[in-house]
């Protein structure tokens, strides 16, 4: 079953899907498990996992530091696919990669791809890659049956948007504002205009994150989206009250 064949399964069942997403290592392989064991007991429908890297340009202050402290302890791209495999085989739900697109060319993208199918993964985001540049990513995902999820901005023309769903697959995340991760989205409409236009240029399920909070984010997502996407908010919460505050703010989110 296809990434997207799979979220749509979800999505007979669920009227907005919850994806999550966590920097591996921060602050600690231990607090991942646990926390991701928390996210899958709460309903979470698929799970982000980013790879740190030294350089997040996407990512807002909040995920910035938890990469940065991830490689300061020493995580390292071998010990990220590891983790990555045991999680898919100890939950069933599907589990993505995330990060930038220098993690791929120093270990070799063939091989990198490779290692992520192997170890049970779903599909990847690699924001700073974008198609026209990435034909041997393109093309290892398609061999892997990996899903390349491709982003749109609220600054994407509608031709681009058209050419960024051709290349992609699973879902397309369409960010929800300029600039980058973690500071609240304001759902007006602009927004709404926005979301019309991701709609009219692909027929993949779309997920909107960047900013996403509260059950009240949520639920302005149903009818808009099919995905709420969720990062910031979980990492600020496992600093703020610990890895047990997180079963029941996810549980929250979708009453």
């Amino acid at each position: 079953m296809t990434l997207e064949q799979e979220l749509r399964t979800k999505l007979a069942e669920k009227n907005i899907l919850l994806m999550t997403h966590l920097v591996v290592g921060y602050p600690s392989l231990a607090v991942n498990r646990e926390v991701i064991g928390q996210m899958v007991a709460a309903g979470v429908d698929i799970i982000e996992l980013q790879i740190p890297f030294s350089e997040p340009v996407a990512d807002g202050p909040v995920i910035l530091k938890a990469n940065q402290e991830a490689i300061d302890a020493g995580i390292r791209v071998r010990e990220c696919l590891e983790f990555a495999a045991e999680m898919a085989t100890t939950h069933p739900i599907p589990f993505l990669f995330m990060t930038y697109y220098n993690i791929l060319f120093k270990y070799g993208v063939e091989s990198f791809l490779e290692k992520t199918r192997a170890a049970g993964l779903q599909g990847l985001i690699i924001p700073d890659l974008p198609p026209e540049e990435g034909e041997e990513y393109l093309a290892g995902c398609r061999r892997l049956d990996l899903a390349p999820i491709q982003i749109f901005a609220p600054t994407s023309s509608s031709e681009r948007m058209r050419y960024l769903a051709s290349q992609g697959a699973g879902f397309i995340y369409c960010v929800a504002r300029r600039g980058v991760t973690g500071a609240q989205t304001s759902f007006d409409r602009e927004f709404d205009h926005y979301i019309q236009r991701c709609r009219q240029a692909t027929d993949l399920p779309l997920a909107v994150g960047f900013g996403i909070s509260s059950a009240q984010d949520v639920a302005m997502l149903k009818g808009r989206a099919e995905i709420a996407v969720i990062g910031s908010a979980t990492i600020r919460l496992v600093e703020e009250r610990g890895p047990a505050a997180v079963g029941p703010f996810i549980a929250g989110l979708r009453p």
